[in-house]
């Protein structure tokens, strides 16, 4: 089962890792969540980013069982339609993305280009 919205999905196996890092990120009174965002270069041309904060006044705020997920309405269209899993098999162990958008990835998977 996958937990779908306009921009991203999230595999279960990601939501878990997710939740249990905002584990050791709760501040009392804010609002944690995950913000995915892509940053220029990398391999490709761009990179994933990911990390935890607040929601920032400009990024759409998308719940996936409890966890906030933010997004700024910028890099959506590179964003549009990825899935965020996590594997953790032989070759390595970690957030991995699934961009449709890609044009092309580099051979380590952290960063794409879009045309």
């Amino acid at each position: 089962m996958e937990y779908n919205m306009k921009v991203v999905n999230i595999s279960d196996k990601a939501l878990k890792h997710i939740k249990n890092l905002l584990e050791n990120e709760k501040q009392e009174g804010k609002e944690i969540g995950l913000r995915i965002g892509v940053n220029s270069g990398g391999c490709s041309g761009l990179s994933y980013k990911m990390e935890f904060g607040e929601k920032a006044e400009e990024e759409i705020s998308y719940d996936f069982d409890s966890v906030k997920i933010f997004v700024a309405p910028k890099v959506t269209p590179y964003l549009f339609g990825i899935t965020l899993d996590f594997q953790d098999g032989l070759s390595g162990r970690g957030f991995v993305f699934q961009n449709p958008n890609a044009t092309s990835t580099c051979s380590c998977g952290e960063s794409f280009s879009v045309k």
